[in-house]
């Protein structure tokens, strides 16, 4: 077990709570070619940064995600 606060039970579930929000909107979203409208990294990498910043919260993702990671 790690004793990283990143991976404690509570942003843990921080980090799932952000990962279910942006993948219900940009996750199923596919181009012409059948690719992905939005690179599944980019949302797992937000998710991580959101989570490694310190939020404790959801409230702003969506807002952060377009500025950083579209």
């Amino acid at each position: 077990m790690t004793e990283d606060w990143r991976y404690s039970e509570d942003r843990m579930k921080v980090r799932e709570s952000v990962l279910k929000l942006l993948l219900s909107r940009y996750g199923g979203a596919i181009n012409p070619d059948g690719t992905p409208l939005v690179d599944p990294e980019k949302i797992y990498a937000c998710a991580h940064d959101w989570v490694s910043q310190g939020n404790a919260r959801t409230d702003g993702i969506m807002a952060y995600f377009k500025a950083y990671y579209l």
